[in-house]
């Protein structure tokens, strides 16, 4: 399966969760220690239109420049938009593409990399609105792939990803793959 299919129905279902958010939403807190579900909202918006520019031009200059305006329904809309414009083109999974401060990589590779962000905070989205979260199965199977390869070392020096959490053997492949990515499935809005 194509990941670039995988993420567009991730993000058909995050469509759903951030169409269900107000604006008195955006002050709750999330999963991701400190941030807001407006914190949340523009980096995903950031996300989504820095993996495009590199998509384009094989480079973003700037991993945190997205905006949510007063309408932060459309500014996710139009990134999510722009994201998947950006990696239509076949041609865009052979290009080497740098990615944020991770460094360099094919283009199959950022689109796994796209994937894991858009399943891990489409978690965070669902729980900070006390909604359900039912991602599609291959997607998720696809995102644990690579979250494994993450290694637990050296995490603090970028704060891209906090340490994993240990959870039990039998826990589903949700949520081992966001105990790797640092998140307690457990976690509720207090």
């Amino acid at each position: 399966m194509d990941l670039r299919e995988l993420d567009r129905r991730t993000l058909l279902v995050l469509d759903e969760i951030v169409a269900a958010s107000k604006p008195a939403d955006l002050e709750r807190p999330t999963p991701c220690a400190g941030w807001t579900l407006a914190d949340l909202l523009r980096h995903q918006v950031s996300e989504n239109h820095a993996f495009a520019t590199a998509a384009r031009d094989g480079s973003a200059p700037d991993w945190d420049a997205g905006e949510l305006g007063d309408d932060h329904q459309a500014a996710y809309r139009a990134s999510v938009d722009d994201f998947l414009d950006a990696f239509a083109d076949d041609a865009v999974l052979e290009r080497q593409l740098t990615i944020n401060h991770f460094g360099t990589f094919p283009g199959t590779i950022a689109a796994h990399m796209h994937l894991v962000d858009t399943v891990a905070h489409g978690w965070d989205l669902a729980r900070t609105l006390g909604l359900p979260y039912e991602p599609d199965a291959e997607a998720v199977h696809a995102a644990l792939q690579l979250a494994e390869r993450i290694p637990d070392e050296g995490r603090e020096k970028n704060g891209s990803f906090a340490h994993s959490v240990t959870i039990g053997t039998d826990a589903s492949e949700l949520d081992r793959f966001l105990a790797l990515l640092g998140r307690d499935p457990a976690w509720t809005v207090s």
